[in-house]
């Protein structure tokens, strides 16, 4: 058995403790347990008093939706928790990440409650769980129970609320599932008066994006910012936009949960109509915890990764199966009419019904070839991606200047998709030709686009850098695998696969070749650069002078080898408890054990402070004697600390 907490798998604690539905379902095969029925969710932190939220379902996260409530808790520790209805505790995990400390409770409805970022359980499970730990020697635990062994009353205080797991400040996260694990909307299941909000949702910004080569949005090809001008509880753009050929709209859009609270929610209700008629509506309702991910279809992952922005598309993308659009009419994207000038308005909606309208016109623009206001360039000459486009930018030598594109064995030239005298952009599409290299005014861009890779089937790269192997629907949409190999000057190689700003579904296998020597057995792994000069660790296996690993993400990777052993600094040691901040430099830390007298210690674990802290079985014996502690990276590398308690 593990005598310690195994960190590397509290990595996916978040995304098994909202998978495993089975754990949590509610059975009451036990007549004696008689929970009435037509009971209502009560608000599960100071029930009858003044509440307020710090989020909402489906609030657009990083890497998910969001799958419940955060109930404010004043940014304190230890305000009792209440089980919201009858039932009983059918779940309760322990973990560094995802939701930390976590109860869950079945219903007589089928329904299951989840209260998440706790401090401590409380009542007959807080001493049970303890008692697992010591017996198993593990701080990270996952149990199960059934009906008979912790059944609770509504209003039965469960636990304490806290700040464990990847919460980003004291607070209760609160789901309600369903018998099929699909989160609700527990803002619309439950009448949780204790919650005001009569302010409708605020639009930020507008985007406008070309969806195709033939599109324009006031002369130019790409991606454009609005601002929205309040009106009211509305909002408009008062100046049209222009545009030609096929346009896509997102929206920055909050909603304030209280008048006086620095705290947004998200959207759940957007509906678009172009001059009146319906073109687009979304309404997340339920979220299936098992396509959380897809959240990169419903917004601008790009914009996200690139501002930290996270806009919602007003349009049906490729590779988006979210059930969210059922009753929608249309795909959302928008055929500009010629000669004519288009109203578009969107309803925002939030759960409580309160609602505002961001209204702007769409004015047919002819294509045209010069430009007057194209800004001027940094750089000489430079590319990017949109969708299947090729973007190249040049500074502007000739209005007549032609890029000379080399491709196929052979050579093209193409003019000028619009200019000015300071900006020369070029439009290639990618599904008709991927140039080697592209020329203009004697300077050069070499995409190194290397495959076009399907998203649904599964697909293999070869070269003489790299192996990759997509299983199906591993991708959102096509890819134009991009792909490098630098030696630096310090000799660590850098193996650069695709693009930070396109997103992975399903984990892609790499295997890299390189052409340094590594010792197997020396600590070295694959990690991922992530700027200023950071890693993250990967892992990965040597076979065959070959290193093995899977990724979700995109970038450059690179070999490192970590020998230094994690710092272990004391915060305090004595009777009482013993406390450290433990930190490693490269690879991470992975375990920790700890010993009295040659006894195990159970130590908590706090990743967001580096903390650790002891916890003894009996509470009344005090620390006395030869105390251990030895902690573990990634790599292997352990430091051991050692004290005497008097």
């Amino acid at each position: 058995m593990k005598n310690y907490w195994s960190l590397k798998l509290s990595k996916v604690a978040l995304l098994f403790f909202a998978i495993a539905p089975s754990a949590v379902l509610a059975q009451f095969s036990n007549p004696e347990l008689k929970f009435p029925n037509d009971e209502k969710y009560i608000y599960p932190v100071r029930p009858g008093q003044p509440g307020s939220l710090a989020g909402t379902m489906g609030e657009l996260r990083t890497t998910h939706f969001h799958s419940g409530i955060d109930i404010r808790t004043d940014n304190k520790i230890g305000i009792p928790v209440l089980a919201s209805k009858s039932g009983y505790i059918s779940r309760a995990s322990m973990s560094a990440s995802g939701y930390g400390n976590v109860l869950y409770i079945s219903h007589p409805d089928g329904n299951t409650t989840l209260y998440a970022h706790l401090d401590e359980f409380k009542g007959p499970l807080a001493n049970y769980m303890l008692k697992e730990q010591y017996r198993i020697k593990a701080g990270e635990i996952d149990l199960t129970f059934h009906e008979n062994q912790f059944p609770v009353k509504q209003g039965e205080v469960i636990a304490l609320s806290g700040n464990s797991g990847s919460s980003s400040g004291p607070h209760l996260h609160f789901d309600i599932r369903d018998s099929n694990n699909q989160a609700l909307n527990p803002l619309r299941v439950a009448d949780f008066t204790e919650v005001k909000d009569n302010l409708p949702p605020a639009a930020e910004k507008i985007a406008l994006r070309t969806l195709d080569a033939n599109s324009r949005v006031n002369d130019r090809f790409g991606r454009f910012e609005f601002y929205a001008q309040r009106a009211g509880s509305n909002f408009v753009l008062s100046k049209p936009i222009f545009a030609n050929g096929v346009i896509g709209v997102e929206i920055l859009s909050k909603d304030k949960l209280a008048a006086n609270s620095p705290f947004y929610g998200g959207v759940n209700y957007i509906e678009m109509r172009v001059d009146g008629e319906l073109i687009f509506s979304q309404a997340i309702e339920k979220i299936n915890l098992l396509e959380t991910r897809s959240i990169y279809t419903l917004m601008d992952f790009k914009t996200m990764r690139k501002s930290g922005s996270r806009f919602y598309k007003l349009y049906i993308a490729d590779g988006n199966e979210l059930p969210f659009y059922e009753a929608s009419p249309g795909s959302g994207k928008i055929k500009i009419q010629k000669e004519k000038e288009s109203k578009v308005e969107i309803k925002l909606k939030d759960s409580y019904g309160n609602s505002s309208t961001v209204s702007f016109r769409l004015q047919h623009d002819p294509l045209i070839k010069e430009v007057p206001n194209l800004e001027p360039m940094k750089k000489d000459i430079e590319y990017d991606l949109s969708e299947n486009t090729l973007v190249i930018s040049a500074k502007t030598c000739s209005p007549a200047e032609q890029a000379i594109i080399y491709g196929n064995g052979g050579t093209r030239t193409k003019e000028a998709d619009y200019y000015n005298n300071l900006r020369s952009v070029y439009l290639l599409d990618l599904r008709k030709e991927i140039p080697d290299s592209v020329v203009i005014c004697g300077k050069s861009i070499v995409p190194k686009i290397r495959a076009t890779v399907p998203s649904a089937i599964e697909y293999k790269f070869y070269s003489n850098f790299m192996d990759i192997r997509f299983p199906s629907n591993s991708l959102y949409d096509t890819l134009y695998l991009s792909s490098d190999y630098k030696l630096k000057p310090d000799n660590t190689e850098a193996f650069t696969i695709g693009n930070t700003l396109i997103p992975i579904n399903k984990p892609i296998h790499i295997s890299l070749k390189p052409k340094q020597e590594y010792p197997v057995k020396n600590n070295f792994a694959v990690y991922r650069e992530t700027g200023n000069g950071g890693y993250a660790y990967v892992g990965g296996e040597f076979i065959n002078g070959r290193i093995q690993f899977y990724t979700r993400e995109f970038g450059t990777f690179t070999i490192l080898q970590d020998t230094i052993s994690p710092t272990i600094r004391p915060v305090y040691v004595n009777n009482y408890a013993a406390r450290f901040k433990i930190r490693d430099n490269l690879s991470g830390i992975s375990s920790f054990s700890a010993t009295i007298n040659g006894e195990w210690l159970l130590m908590h674990y706090d990743s967001k402070s580096a903390t650790i802290w002891s916890e003894r079985l009996d509470k009344t014996q005090p620390l006395k004697g030869d105390f251990e502690l030895v902690v573990t990276d990634i790599a292997g590398n352990k430091q051991t600390y050692k004290q005497k308690i008097p």
